[in-house]
């Protein structure tokens, strides 16, 4: 340990402030001290995280984690609830884009938990959509996640339509997906703990499995035989097969296995749900 003027140990927080005192320039140095205040266990690694999320989120742009228009989940204003309950049930989401006569225009959000109302006390006959649709929140794509995030608090919105430079739907994002660029990927209920392993039993002949269970890993639980020489993961092989990035609850079957997506973002599956044909 360094020591002072008097040539007593100086202690950390003296060597933070003399840190400090030299006004760091950039956010390197400073979280190069925080690093430090880590390895010393003055802060912990958590926070660590999380600080080094709130910087880079606000160095990051609405595009870099937006979901893209091909991935988003739309309901069309012209539709009965027939027709689209099915998808608002199979996708699991709160929050739905209504698209108008126009499919490139985004009309309004409907949310799901405005649905069951609706139908229990006017019948489908007396539906009307409009009359429930919540006003989009349209931002460009270009917009810092750090400003969004201090939009969202203040506005008490979840979600906003991301547009384009030619005023077209380029995609949408949630503050779940702001949050998360801070603190980490926020677990849903199908998740489990990393001392439960990466392959859990639910059913009979049913299995959560992490996508990033290591292929080697997977064909030893299951005695199976994937090749791990062009991927390293599950999840690798699953995503490749489906030849796009699934959404939840899309289904593939590779070699006497049927994976089901049970959740995903907007870069790659999370868990799957595994079973092997009988």
């Amino acid at each position: 340990m360094s020591e002072g003027r008097s040539g007593q140990p100086r202690s950390w927080f003296g060597r933070l402030a003399q840190a400090f005192s030299d006004e760091p320039k950039t956010r390197d140095e400073v979280l190069d001290i925080l690093r430090d205040a880590v390895e010393e266990s003055v802060l912990d690694q958590e926070a660590l995280t999380i600080i080094e999320g709130a910087i880079q989120v606000a160095e990051m742009q609405v595009r870099d984690v937006m979901i893209p228009r091909s991935q988003m989940t739309f309901v069309n204003a012209e539709q009965t609830p027939k027709e689209f309950l099915p998808l608002i049930i199979s996708t699991a989401h709160s929050r739905f884009p209504v698209l108008g006569e126009n499919s490139n225009e985004v009309i309004g959000v409907l949310l799901a938990k405005d649905l069951l109302p609706m139908i229990i006390d006017n019948g489908e006959e007396e539906f009307d959509i409009y009359s429930k649709l919540r006003k989009a929140t349209f931002i460009p794509e270009s917009k810092r996640l750090n400003v969004l995030l201090k939009e969202f608090r203040a506005t008490r919105n979840h979600m906003a339509i991301v547009i384009d430079e030619y005023g077209g739907i380029a995609g949408l994002i949630t503050i779940e997906d702001v949050l998360e660029q801070i603190v980490g990927e926020i677990e849903d209920e199908h998740d489990f703990d990393d001392d439960e392993g990466n392959i859990r039993l639910f059913d009979e002949n049913a299995y959560i499995v992490k996508a990033l269970t290591e292929i080697e890993d997977f064909n030893e639980y299951f005695n199976a035989d994937f090749p791990d020489d062009e991927f390293d993961t599950i999840g690798g092989i699953v995503t490749h097969r489906f030849g796009h990035l699934p959404r939840k609850d899309e289904e593939v079957s590779i070699q006497g296995f049927t994976f089901k997506v049970l959740s995903s973002d907007n870069r790659r599956i999370r868990l799957l749900q595994v079973k092997r044909k009988l």
